[in-house]
C-alpha cells in the first residue's frame, strides 16, 4: 500500500474519531471501514488481525453502550465547544499516557471547557458530573474504542 493510500486511510480514521463527537455521524463505522479498506489493500496476517481486533473492540463497546443510560447530552447543556475540549483532552491523554490516558483526558477536557465557560471550580465540577451522567460515558466508550483501534493501526503501519 502506497503512502497516499495510507494517508487517505489515516484521514478517514481521523474523520471517524471526530465523528464520534458529532451526533448523527457514524464515527465507529468510519473507523472500522477505514481499517477494512486498509486490510483489503494490504492483505497480510497483521492487517487481518487488526481488522478482527477492531471488530471485537467495536462490538464490545456497543455492548457496553447498551448497558449505559441513553444519551441526553443536549439536555445537560453540552455544547460543540465542550465536545472539542473533550475530544482534544482524550487525544492528548491518549498520547501522553498511552491507552488509559484517554479517560482522564476526556473528563479533564470537559472540565476545562466548563471551567472556561462558567468561571468557577464548583460549577465546572457539577457541570462535568452532569455531562458524564447524561451521556458522556457513552461518548467516552465509543471514543476510547476508536482510539484503541487507531492506535493499533498506527502501530501496525509503523512497526508492522
Amino acid at each position: 500500500m502506497g503512502a497516499w493510500e495510507l494517508l487517505l486511510v489515516g484521514v478517514v480514521l481521523l474523520i471517524g474519531l471526530c465523528g464520534v463527537l458529532v451526533p448523527g455521524v457514524p464515527g465507529p463505522w468510519l473507523v472500522w471501514a477505514a481499517v477494512l479498506w486498509w486490510a483489503l489493500q494490504d492483505p497480510n496476517g497483521l492487517a487481518w488481525s487488526i481488522l478482527v481486533g477492531a471488530s471485537v473492540v467495536l462490538l464490545a463497546a456497543q455492548a457496553v453502550r447498551w448497558q449505559l443510560p441513553p444519551r441526553r447530552l443536549r439536555e445537560s447543556g453540552a455544547t460543540r465547544r465542550m465536545a472539542v475540549f473533550a475530544g482534544a483532552g482524550a487525544l492528548l491523554g491518549f498520547c501522553v499516557l498511552p491507552v488509559l490516558g484517554a479517560i482522564p483526558g476526556f473528563i479533564g477536557g470537559i472540565y476545562t471547557g466548563e471551567r472556561l465557560r462558567l468561571g468557577g471550580h464548583g460549577e465546572a465540577v457539577t457541570a462535568t458530573r452532569t455531562t458524564m451522567r447524561m451521556g458522556g460515558t457513552s461518548v467516552l466508550t465509543e471514543l476510547f474504542a476508536c482510539l484503541l483501534i487507531v492506535g493499533a493501526w498506527i502501530g501496525a503501519v509503523f512497526w508492522g
